[in-house]
């Protein structure tokens, strides 16, 4: 098994929303980002991915598993972060640490009191008595006390400050050190996954534009800069994304290098994550 999880035409169909043909895969050892604009999808994957909401046809297999058949096995070797707590607002910490001792096979209630102290979450309060941050760095710890093989986590980062974003961080890349474990990250900070993901995934309308290495996004895609003038002699099979200002033109090109080779003397510049992804979803039309 090379993937840890592999997803191959999924679809579901709401009527007014509809995934089609949704397919990616995450390689073990690696993270990758899952991006796109708000009711684009990303929630609706990962709760497609879980079982949580019932695909019309598709396939999912997580560890090797299939995502029904093999549904209780699976969710003990996962970890998973929504977007909001789902735990009761009157349990504290030692009580969720009670319960998942009789839900997880591997439960450490020692490291899970260690990443407590380490967030900074009180032993004290209750759910109730959280922030929307201190809940997610909660769910956090859980997620994590079981060592799972694989991570899912929506909006994870959300809502907390820098400091901590960035030691979570650190320690989503001490966790694939153990190349058998990878993480599923559906973030909107971008600048979180230019630091961490070795994969990025962008998801628009209920379908999947590219998922590709990141490092093959920040070195293959370029922002071309040019005036009305020189505009009109670019080739539209060059043009991955168009933005047009009063003073020129802003295209993103999916080759930079022959994109400099081919247009000489114009400025193209390294597209980062973030350009590229406001380029497909937020270009004008040619």
């Amino acid at each position: 098994m090379e993937n840890v999880l592999q997803v191959e035409r999924l679809c579901k169909d709401y009527g007014s929303f509809a995934f089609n043909d949704v397919s990616f895969s995450l390689p073990k050892g690696s993270i990758m980002g899952f991006i796109g604009e708000n009711g684009a999808g990303k929630t609706t994957t990962i709760k497609l991915i879980l079982n949580m909401i019932k695909k019309d046809s598709g396939t999912v297999r997580v560890l090797g598993m299939d995502h029904i058949k093999q549904e209780r096995q699976i969710k003990q070797q996962i970890g998973v972060v929504l977007d909001q707590s789902h735990f009761h607002e009157n349990l504290r910490p030692e009580d969720i640490s009670a319960i998942m001792r009789h839900i997880f096979s591997n439960w450490d209630g020692v490291l899970f009191d260690k990443y407590i102290k380490r967030f900074g979450v009180s032993a004290k309060n209750t759910i109730k008595q959280m922030s929307k941050g201190m809940k997610t760095k909660l769910s956090l710890s859980v997620a994590l006390a079981h060592r799972p093989r694989l991570l899912l986590l929506d909006e994870a980062t959300s809502g907390l400050d820098p400091v901590v974003r960035s030691e979570i961080l650190d320690i989503f890349l001490d966790i694939i050190q153990d190349e058998e474990r990878a993480i599923f990250l559906s973030t909107h900070i971008i600048s979180d996954l230019e630091k961490v993901a070795d994969y990025v995934t962008l998801i628009q309308k209920g379908r999947i534009v590219f998922s590709e290495s990141a490092d093959d996004l920040k070195y293959r895609y370029g922002i071309l800069k040019c005036g009305h003038s020189d505009y009109a002699r670019i080739e539209q099979s060059d043009i991955e994304g168009h933005r047009k200002g009063q003073f020129g033109h802003e295209l993103l090109v999916k080759n930079l290098d022959a994109a400099k080779r081919k247009y000489p003397g114009l400025t193209i510049d390294p597209a980062h994550i973030e350009d590229i992804m406001l380029f497909y979803v937020r270009s004008d039309a040619s």
